[in-house]
């Protein structure tokens, strides 16, 4: 999501908040400096080291490492990864250390830029740096994590298919026993079936609280929601979910819930452009400039899986990017509750909350009516988006307007009680259909 401020207020809290961003930009700065002064000094000590003869870089290593934390009054561990960083700015990122030292991204910003970067193959990194670093200037922290891992996974899809065939071997189930009785249970698995996992946990857990498909609209604003739950239900959904998966696991079935929680399946979105089903391999995709499949909350996966699961059974929500026709985008005034596939669009659409920097993914949120229903909004596309339950609350009780900008594929436009404008893009386009102009027609 992009996410643009614009300043249309002279009060005294815009002021206040001009000085905030200004005192910020400065800290920013000297966090640049910070950097080039910390690398300084390791190069330093690692330079005297070595007019002494000793070789030993790792014991020379770690004493600067005692040094600086000692200096600083940090852990070893933070102090080494402040040098990590610092290092890495100054002499494999030096665009993203310019960038910081003028207050074009965050600290936040570069930090995350060094550590997912340095993850990357060699040949990788120096493809997508200087995107990486457009895209710090120009997307918030959050926006810019989600942005950045996208950008490497779609770069390194080439081999995806090799690299899981080399991971999945290493899936396994682990216990680990902590306090008070208690103990992780953790999976190590491939991300569809996890992500497809979880989901049904969710929808299960939602299920239990009491959701009423035919439910009208509550007068209360904080619960002006199409997903919203009576609070019948005493325990939480991160309860439900540990109750739910423990019962599917130990009695293989869910008779001790509610009628309308026991049929539920898995539910996963896979978008695939329609030429990439055509190629031959990931290779071959990626020759031709295709994007890979991608699956929501997971990023790329191999063009076999993808195959598989758009020719898979009941469950899956399959996204050709190729124009369709038959999409539910409007019930207009005649139904409150949007119908399954117009909710799934929403989310589809957005990926995340519609509220700047929010990053609650879209499945966690209430679709919420951008014009309220009982102020004559209708139950259609242009006028729904997914919002967290926090943001939902700040929508209608915290002073904001926000409307949906007219053609822009769903993009919310948030004015703060100080006047500043904030334009939240969503994570994907919904195609817009008009009348083809005669000079335009294909035939």
């Amino acid at each position: 999501m992009v996410i643009a401020p614009e300043d249309v207020s002279g009060s005294p809290v815009s002021d206040a908040m001009d000085r905030v961003r200004e005192t910020g930009d400065v800290v920013t700065m000297f966090a640049a400096e910070y950097f080039v002064t910390v690398d300084r000094a390791r190069r330093e000590a690692l330079e005297d080291a070595a007019r002494y003869g000793r070789e030993l870089t790792e014991v020379v290593e770690r004493g600067i490492r005692l040094e600086i934390a000692a200096g600083m009054r940090i852990t070893e561990h933070a102090a080494g990864e402040l040098i990590r960083r610092a290092e890495a700015l100054v002499h494999r990122y030096p665009d993203a250390l310019e960038s910081l030292s003028r207050a074009r991204m965050t600290v936040a910003h570069a930090e995350y830029l060094v550590d997912r970067l340095d993850e990357c193959e060699p040949e990788v990194r120096d493809a997508i740096a200087a995107e990486a670093v457009g895209l710090a200037e120009e997307l918030p922290v959050g926006s810019f994590r989600r942005a950045l891992r996208r950008l490497i996974e779609m770069h390194r899809s080439v081999t995806l298919a090799e690299r899981h065939e080399a991971a999945v071997v290493r899936r396994r189930v682990v216990v680990e026993h902590v306090d008070d009785g208690m103990a992780w249970l953790s999976a190590y698995l491939p991300a569809v079936e996890a992500h497809a996992i979880y989901g049904r946990l969710t929808a299960i857990a939602k299920a239990i609280k009491n959701q009423d498909e035919t439910a009208t609209p509550r007068q209360d604003a904080t619960s002006r929601d199409c997903d919203a739950a009576p609070p019948e239900e005493g325990r939480t959904i991160d309860q439900l979910r540990a109750d739910v998966l423990s019962d599917l696991l130990i009695e293989g079935d869910t008779t001790v819930h509610p009628v309308d929680a026991r049929g539920i399946r898995a539910t996963v979105a896979v978008t695939v452009p329609a030429l990439t089903l055509l190629a031959e391999s990931d290779s071959a995709r990626a020759a031709q400039g295709l994007a890979p499949a991608v699956v929501e909350g997971v990023g790329p996966v191999p063009l076999a899986r993808a195959r598989e699961l758009c020719g898979g059974a009941d469950g899956w929500m399959r996204i050709l990017t190729y124009p369709e026709t038959g999409m539910v985008l409007s019930v207009s005034r005649t139904r409150y509750r949007p119908p399954p596939m117009l909710r799934k669009l929403v989310r589809w659409r957005a990926d995340r909350c519609m509220a700047p920097g929010c990053g609650i993914p879209a499945s966690r949120c209430e679709i919420d009516h951008t014009v309220a229903w009982e102020h004559g909004g209708e139950t259609s596309l242009d006028n729904l988006a997914p919002l967290c339950k926090g943001h939902h609350t700040v929508k209608h009780h915290g002073g904001w307007r926000v409307r949906q900008l007219p053609d822009s594929g769903g993009a919310l436009e948030w004015t703060s009680p100080a006047g500043r404008r904030y334009v939240v893009q969503p994570e994907r386009r919904v195609p817009v259909f008009r009348p083809a102009d005669e000079h335009d027609a294909p035939f």
